[in-house]
């Protein structure tokens, strides 16, 4: 694992002094990365392509035992409506008829159970989105050692980071490569005795 420090700026051309202020201290410019960090909940909006989401998720794509319900409820009011005019001696174009009709309304309880169970995940994403720390700007991460975290700090600071984390985290390639936007940042503590 990796020390990495990190300070969040408001705008990039604020986030490259910064940077630059770094490279004269002496820090290496694959120690230095950074990055847009996303507004709270919007941090899951493009998939692995990169390519942007469509439209929230319906119904049925968000839960996938949906169709199974609707199937589900339709058979089983098929079943119902024809045992019970059945019972009463009916003809065969009633029990049809019935049949139908019960096949009509399981379906639609069918599809009120899978509506119910949809909502669940995306009430879930409101509490995730609610409970997440992080805000939103350019982040500016430097790869440190334990003797220079305190500078990099300092010159984050002394070029107007809003923010100063630490983490312990993956760098490769000049980057931070496990970088969560949902995890709370820890803020940097810098020891007794020293401003930061």
């Amino acid at each position: 694992m990796s020390l990495i420090v990190a300070g969040r700026f408001t705008t990039f051309p604020a986030a490259e002094a910064a940077a630059e202020k770094l490279y004269a201290g002496g820090f290496l410019e694959e120690d230095v990365n950074l990055f847009f960090v996303n507004p709270r909940g919007q941090h899951a909006r493009h998939n692995v392509q990169g390519t942007a989401m469509g439209a929230p998720p319906t119904a049925a794509a968000a839960h996938p035992h949906h169709t199974r319900n609707v199937t589900a409820g339709a058979v089983a009011g098929a079943v119902v409506g024809v045992v019970i005019f059945s019972a009463f001696s009916a003809a065969l174009p009633s029990v049809v008829i019935a049949a139908g009709v019960g096949a009509w309304i399981g379906a639609r309880i069918g599809a009120s159970v899978g509506a119910k169970a949809a909502a669940q995940p995306m009430s879930a994403h409101h509490e995730r989105v609610h409970r997440e720390t992080r805000s939103d700007g350019v982040l500016l991460s430097v790869h440190v050692c334990y003797e220079n975290q305190d500078l990099a700090a300092q010159l984050l600071r002394d070029g107007g980071a809003a923010d100063i984390e630490c983490a312990s985290g993956q760098w490769h390639d000049g980057h931070w490569a496990d970088f969560d936007p949902t995890r709370a940042p820890m803020p940097f503590a810098a020891p007794s005795g020293q401003r930061v």
